[in-house]
């Protein structure tokens, strides 16, 4: 093998077992996972559907792929799944297509508020795309239902968008579909639903979190994040009407031929996520996430407070730095977050005025709620500083907790395929 190569891959393996991962998009999949994404699935073809390919000899590669989709849908209870999506971005483009119009109007969360890319924004395609109108928080940093009702009234957008990279709350779906269904009634339009769970995939399939494909036409997810498998995208919908237009929109107008070997990855931790003990694993999540939130408002840290997976803190009000900066000096005691906009923020998004802090990955290697509350304290002292020689043993008791957690290449999880 590439030698180059071979040596950075490690030097990047001893980065991730030395340090606290936080970053709230981020998990580590298990050598199960890994294996299915390595194995030479990756040498074969398979332009198309299972069982209408453009190539010959993919009786082996549609067995995965089917796998694959029924076990997503047996995750998710729908009707429709779609694992080919090289991404989230991706997953949303062809859901996208399959609902509206180029020009069409959508409604979604503002990006300065916890909006992706790809709700809108100028340097996404779909803020070129499409006509984005955008819906702030409230003042207290959750939903508005109320002020949602009027938009949606004022907008009348082809699509609703829910779903969010940054929101630390419990998202009220079922009020959502009531609100769109009143507006219809109203106007006497048709506006479609449609939700990207990239971040909760893993609480909604643990049942932690109400199932926004209940109520949503399309719902889009990656399928790493919380839900902890290979980096790639999914849609799923229980809306028949939608599933040709969808399946059309992923082959062969924004991809040509699946990652294979990539969605196999994916079958392997649908199948993971299926086991009771991925429910469980997601209640220590929560429970983390809940502890290092709670531990640092104590400290005296502006924070948002969370209900699921990540929490976002206001460095430049609480430490008088910006997230960029408080980025960069827990990054120096190897403690990995990222900067992030916050509601109202003056701040550019460059610097940002906070950071955002997810335990998925931390929890998948073996991290509790006290090592949680250690965790903020040390994020707390840092943040409190400049001084190197402070810093020092901060980054040793950070790498005194991430030594006893597992090794991220020997990482099993308990599977319904064992």
């Amino acid at each position: 093998m590439d030698r180059e190569i071979v040596n950075l891959i490690e030097e990047e393996r001893k980065r991730q077992n030395k340090g606290i991962e936080l970053i709230a998009s981020e998990n580590y999949p298990s050598r199960a996972v890994i294996s299915a994404q390595g194995s030479i699935l990756t040498d074969k073809y398979a332009e198309g559907y299972p069982g209408r390919r453009y190539y010959g000899g993919c009786e082996v590669v549609d067995q995965v792929e089917t796998l694959a989709i029924e076990r997503a849908k047996r995750l998710f209870g729908v009707g429709y799944a779609n694992v080919q999506p090289h991404s989230g971005s991706q997953a949303n483009f062809a859901a996208y297509r399959a609902m509206i119009e180029p020009g069409d109007r959508v409604l979604a969360l503002t990006l300065d508020d916890g909006g992706h890319l790809t709700h809108g924004s100028n340097v996404s395609f779909s803020g070129n795309l499409y006509e984005f109108h955008f819906y702030p928080l409230g003042e207290d940093g959750r939903i508005d239902y109320d002020r949602l009702a009027v938009l949606l009234d004022e907008v009348n957008p082809a699509l609703f968008l829910a779903g969010y990279s940054a929101y630390p709350f419990e998202i009220d779906f079922a009020r959502m579909r009531r609100l769109i269904d009143e507006h219809d009634a109203r106007k006497g339009t048709h506006t479609y639903f449609m939700v990207d769970m990239a971040h909760i995939a893993g609480i909604v399939a643990s049942g932690l979190t109400d199932n926004p494909c209940r109520y949503a036409d399309v719902v889009t997810s990656t399928t790493h994040k919380t839900l902890r498998g290979p980096r790639g995208g999914l849609i799923l919908s229980n809306n028949e009407a939608l599933y040709k237009k969808l399946n059309s929109a992923v082959f062969p107008y924004a991809q040509g031929g699946p990652l294979e070997h990539v969605i196999a990855g994916k079958a392997v931790a649908f199948a993971e996520a299926l086991h009771p003990s991925f429910k469980a694993y997601m209640e220590r999540v929560l429970r983390n996430t809940y502890a290092c939130s709670e531990e640092l408002e104590k400290l005296g840290a502006a924070v948002s407070g969370t209900e699921n997976h990540l929490f976002l803190c206001n460095v430049l009000k609480s430490y008088g730095i910006t997230g960029k900066d408080a980025q960069i000096r827990l990054g120096s005691i190897g403690i990995t977050v990222n900067k992030n906009m916050l509601h109202a923020d003056t701040m550019p998004p460059s610097k940002a005025s906070g950071i955002r802090i997810g335990f998925a990955a931390a929890t998948s290697r073996g991290c509790d709620e006290k090592e949680a509350r250690a965790i903020a304290r040390i994020i707390d002292a840092a943040l409190r500083t400049e001084d190197p020689a402070k810093l020092e043993p901060l980054k040793e008791e950070a790498l005194s907790i991430a030594k006893g957690w597992k090794d991220i290449a020997s990482l099993d999880y308990p599977s319904i395929a064992e």
